[in-house]
């Protein structure tokens, strides 16, 4: 479960970087790549809200210890 763990929380600050670049200079990275509103990029985005919900798991490990 580690590693699901590492790879979800690096997707997920990437996610964070795209989310970065469209705040401060209103620059959609995936919609660059992938196209606007496309299944690749529908998919990258719910990819990143899966393993953002994933990370809820990091938030809580100490409790398990």
């Amino acid at each position: 479960m580690e590693t699901l763990q590492k790879i979800a929380l690096v997707i997920t600050i990437i996610g964070a970087i795209n989310w970065g670049l469209i705040g401060l200079f209103d620059y959609n990275l995936v919609a660059a790549l992938f196209g606007e509103a496309t299944m690749v990029s529908r998919f990258i985005y719910a990819l990143v809200g899966i393993t953002g919900l994933i990370n809820i798991g990091i938030l809580f490990s100490h409790i398990e210890k």
